[in-house]
């Protein structure tokens, strides 16, 4: 199978964490919407990254489907959801949330790149901060509740943890966040970010967002 879209983009990144520790092997594709635009869009008329295709011909182009694909694939002991219940619920909540910011930092990007310092509207980049640190205090609360657990739903690694770390580096490394309030926060994303398949799939320094990139 071939994954499409450059390592910039949290959503990609995700993907091709979760698909090394699940030992689902693929291809890569480091293109760009902007770059190659074309050639993404003979797979995907959304053009948007990531992109998974898969060894039959079929495309998914949703992280969240391509990631529960992957969990079907390797069956619910080894899926980095939980299946059902509580933990499954706390697991997409938090999900959601680092998701969430993250989506709002690349909002903030794009008003920088691409529209001169007069013509950006302010009070909607002051409203995108706003609803970036709602996300990552909540996160925070999360990750200080769970205490000295290895992971936050406990002693595995999960989709969670994935998660809040691609996006959370993203925000720190790209915005240049400052993650010192979120003592809690930081520390789970230090954890992850210190694994050899994150720093295999390490976010560019300085890297600008991919043009479009989805949840």
């Amino acid at each position: 199978m071939i994954l499409i879209g450059m390592f910039d983009s949290p959503f990609v990144r995700r993907v091709a964490i979760s698909a090394s520790l699940l030992g689902i092997a693929f291809e890569h594709r480091n293109w760009s919407v902007r770059k190659d635009f074309a050639r993404i869009a003979e797979y995907n008329p959304l053009v948007r990254v990531p992109t998974l295709v898969l060894d039959d011909g079929e495309v998914l182009i949703d992280s969240g489907a391509i990631l529960d694909f992957f969990d079907e694939q390797v069956g619910p002991q080894r899926a980095l959801l939980p299946p059902s219940g509580a933990a499954r619920r706390r697991a997409l909540q938090w999900i959601a949330m680092a998701a969430g910011a993250g989506e709002k930092g690349v909002h903030l990007m794009y008003e920088r790149l691409f529209k001169s310092e007069d013509k950006r509207h302010e009070p909607w980049m002051e409203r995108c901060r706003v609803q970036i640190h709602g996300g990552l205090a909540e996160l925070e609360r999360a990750c200080a509740a769970v205490g000295d657990a290895p992971w936050l739903l406990g002693e595995a690694l999960t989709q969670a943890d994935i998660t809040l770390a691609c996006h959370g580096t993203y925000l720190h490394d790209v915005l240049q966040i400052d993650l010192q309030p979120y003592p809690a926060l930081h520390a789970r994303i230090d954890r992850c970010e210190a694994l050899e398949v994150f720093q295999r799939y390490h976010l560019v320094p300085n890297a600008t967002p991919p043009a479009q990139s989805n949840a």
